[in-house]
């Protein structure tokens, strides 16, 4: 089902431009993020009170060991944040992975083991299963993507459209599938949208700017920062509808242009436009697309397919905790 190995099963291809997004690996930034959402998830379950019923039925001093097993086939994501969430609740509990980030794992097969306070360890459960399985259906469904493209130049791309507050995880997540990281955020890259153009009007008139009017108020806006900046490195990206809004910002010098909801045949007609116009601009491909469309898109000659559906229609690795002996 699934290929056996891990980010490397689809070579990362250079960029046309030597300019790239932040791909994301597990970092100091990314395990902040973890610990709020940690935080948050802790005092959901428990309040400022007690697991009751643990408290009820298990003694103080028992001993815990229980293995997280996958219910069914997979990509693991999410290893280190099961380890935080653990911490949290008992610094004393160990934490043992049978496998790393990234591996594929079978219906049945033993994820890692946890040994504490039994305690500790009932009372831990869910917040560890939720964040891991969160993750690891992220991968999971990325990974099925990339592999639907094999063979083909196109790298699959994240979006924004991720879970408040776990866009970094998730994004790491797609990363860990094999797939690439669209821009973070607002404020590390350019991404010149309809409804930009939509607002933005032209000096003194009441008409909307063209997208080549607006990548120049872009790059000008850019070269106005101070001197070593990272804006002087941020991608600059222009949506377009129409393979007439492409052959008129291509030569305006965008880093890539944003082919929204393009038919292949328009995809592959934009495809030779760029070759005649502007080789080094690459082409994004975006808007609906599936696992059961997503080759026949990349075979067009795109180098890029963004998907939000990795991130906004993930289901969650089923995953669960047996009890060992002790």
């Amino acid at each position: 089902m699934f290929n056996k190995f891990r980010c490397w099963l689809q070579p990362e291809k250079a960029l046309v431009t030597e300019k790239q997004h932040h791909q994301f690996t597990w970092d100091l930034r990314l395990e902040e993020d973890c610990r709020a959402i940690i935080q948050l998830a802790v005092r959901e379950d428990l309040d400022r009170s007690f697991d009751w019923t643990t408290v009820a039925l298990v003694d103080s001093g028992q001993p815990g060991h229980a293995a997280v097993v996958a219910r069914r086939a997979g990509v693991i994501a999410g290893l280190p944040a099961a380890k935080l969430a653990l911490a949290e609740y008992d610094a004393d509990l160990k934490w043992s992975p049978q496998v790393a980030d990234g591996d594929t794992v079978k219906k049945g097969q033993s994820v890692a083991e946890i040994r504490g306070a039994a305690r500790s360890l009932l009372t831990s459960e869910r917040v560890v299963l939720n964040l891991l399985a969160r993750l690891s259906g992220v991968a999971t469904l990325t990974r099925q993507y990339v592999e639907a493209v094999q063979g083909t130049q196109a790298g699959i791309y994240d979006t924004r459209k991720t879970t408040p507050g776990w866009r970094r995880l998730e994004k790491y997540a797609v990363k860990i599938g094999g797939g690439h990281n669209h821009r973070t955020g607002l404020f590390d890259a350019v991404l010149i949208k309809d409804n930009h153009l939509a607002v933005s009007k032209q000096r003194g008139t009441n008409t909307s700017i063209t997208s080549a009017d607006a990548l120049a108020r872009v790059k000008q806006l850019l070269r106005q920062q101070p001197a070593g900046g990272a804006e002087a490195e941020m991608i600059v990206e222009v949506e377009v509808d129409t393979l007439a809004q492409l052959a008129e910002v291509l030569p305006a010098g965008p880093d890539v242009v944003l082919l929204d909801n393009m038919t292949p045949n328009q995809l592959r007609s934009a495809v030779r436009t760029r070759a005649q116009i502007a080789p080094d601009v690459q082409l994004e491909a975006s808007g609906g697309i599936t696992l059961s469309s997503v080759r026949e898109v990349a075979l067009t000659g795109v180098e890029r397919i963004s998907v939000g559906a990795l991130t906004h229609a993930a289901v969650s690795l089923d995953l669960a905790l047996d009890w060992l002996p002790a």
